[in-house]
């Protein structure tokens, strides 16, 4: 699995959620902040999202526009015509409480244009999510999660193919595409439970250990075996997560040959126990999802 899938897979949690709907004349949905990402397409039509006062101009989506929330930020959506807009949205949660420093790089909302001949994945991935939800059928509750997931990675390949066209140099988007530094996220990310050091990476890598742990460094925003513990902590978070599996083994399946120093270090990172951790989420997940929940009461599900 790739960095970039390898990351989102650890940190999403329950179900992906979404919905189709239609507005005309003058509407608007205001929608609370989400523990989570969010995204809505303009099939048909056009809308404005709005954000909190002081956090920039509203933004115009038209036919074939999505809007990508990274951060799970309080906006509203809002019309005034007489023709229908047609709206495709959803929401993912992901896991808060240590957030994947490649989110940082996300601005508050990220607009990406799914026309003929822009990023084509993305929009026939669109396309296939509005028909299972305007016409479900036989397969549909299979269909739906799987869809859900590809528009996910194509929002974000999306975002990162722009990032890449205008050169950026700086964040995750850099360290993915940087030769030296992208093959040590990808060793790291390949066998976690490997006991790496900054020599070997910096071997892997083709560089020298204090070039390779500067770069390394600058680019992710930490340092390499810091980065390292950070990402085991977050698998050992997802094992916990969706397994039953003994603690010694998550902790020997992400590289603790000790279980006590395992305990110690989620602990620390996390500010609870591991098996308290475990019994939290699974409290969690008896839960009904929040945007679900919210269909009725005009929140964001009826906003799409």
């Amino acid at each position: 699995m790739d960095v970039l899938s390898d990351t989102m897979a650890a940190l999403r949690t329950g179900r992906p959620y979404s919905t189709l709907s239609e507005r005309r004349g003058r509407w608007r949905t205001d929608i609370a902040p989400y523990a989570g990402v969010g995204f809505h397409v303009v099939l048909r039509g056009s809308c404005r999202l709005i954000l909190r006062q002081g956090a920039g101009e509203p933004v115009e989506l038209a036919e074939g526009d999505a809007v990508f929330l990274p951060h799970g930020t309080a906006h509203a959506l809002a019309g005034d015509s007489p023709e229908p807009t047609v709206l495709l949205c959803g929401a993912y949660r992901l896991d808060r409480s240590r957030a994947h420093p490649l989110l940082e790089d996300y601005p508050e909302v990220i607009r990406l244009p799914t026309r003929p001949g822009r990023h084509a994945a993305l929009a026939a991935t669109v396309v296939l999510l509005g028909d299972e939800l305007q016409r479900p059928g036989p397969g549909t509750d299979a269909t739906l999660p799987a869809l859900l997931e590809l528009m996910l990675v194509y929002l974000m390949r999306a975002w990162y193919e722009e990032r890449t066209a205008q050169q950026a140099d700086t964040g995750w988007c850099r360290a993915l595409a940087d030769p030296a530094i992208g093959i040590a996220l990808r060793a790291l990310h390949a066998d976690p439970a490997q006991p790496w050091t900054v020599a070997g990476l910096a071997g892997r890598a083709g560089l020298s250990r204090a070039a390779f742990a500067r770069r390394f460094a600058a680019l992710v925003g930490r340092p390499p075996l810091a980065y390292l513990t950070w990402w085991r902590l977050t698998l050992a978070a997802r094992l916990l997560r969706e397994s039953d599996a003994p603690l010694a083994a998550v902790a020997q399946r992400i590289g603790y040959t000790s279980q006590f120093a395992f305990a110690h270090a989620f602990k620390r990172a996390y500010g609870v126990s591991a098996g308290r951790y475990r019994q939290e989420r699974l409290a969690d997940h008896e839960q009904v999802n929040v945007w679900e929940a919210t269909t009725t009461t005009g929140g964001p599900a009826a906003a799409g």
